[in-house]
């Protein structure tokens, strides 16, 4: 080693994101809360009795997002769930779980894609958790929804707005 040579450090993962404008990425949760929950248990008790196959049960998940300011989001996770049909409706459950995300320094074109797909996955475990503690209490086993995949939905939601702007642009 020469005389004027520093030895190498290595970098650290902040120090390597941060090279680019010397800012480093962050996505901070600044709330988690409950904002609409309902669980119905229409046909109760008659809906506790044991049955012969498992009720079919439906979930929905829908993600909606906010801006509060240029940097802090609101991010909802709603999930509905039911179970049974009609006369042989077991349980409806529907949660609007919400946070509030701060965004600093993350590119434009990496926005979209962090408040759509990041944020939902920090918030979902909760919301797992109430859904299955409300059948629970409701009387039923717990209801274990199954990990999403967050990605696929925003994929899913990007290509159903390009098909819209299609579709607008053929009428015209």
């Amino acid at each position: 080693m020469a005389k004027d040579d520093k030895p190498k450090t290595e970098e650290t993962p902040q120090e390597a994101a941060s090279v680019g404008n010397g800012a480093v990425p962050s996505l901070n949760v600044l709330a988690q809360y409950i904002k609409d929950l309902s669980f119905e248990n229409p046909n109760a008790p008659r809906s506790l009795q044991p049955r012969e196959k498992a009720p079919d049960i439906n979930i929905n998940i829908n993600v909606n997002a906010t801006p509060l300011s240029d940097t802090d989001f609101e991010v909802e996770l709603k999930l509905e769930a039911t179970a049974g049909e009609g006369a042989d409706a077991m349980f409806n459950v529907e949660l609007t779980y919400g946070g509030v995300f701060r965004l600093q320094n993350i590119p434009e074109e990496a926005k979209g894609p962090a408040i759509l797909i990041e944020c939902p996955r920090m918030l979902f475990p909760f919301a797992r958790q109430i859904v299955a503690d409300s059948t629970r209490n409701g009387g039923f086993p717990p209801l274990m929804i199954d990990p999403i995949d967050f990605a696929a939905l925003y994929q899913q939601r990007i290509a159903e707005e390009q098909v819209k702007a299609q579709v607008k642009t053929d009428a015209n």
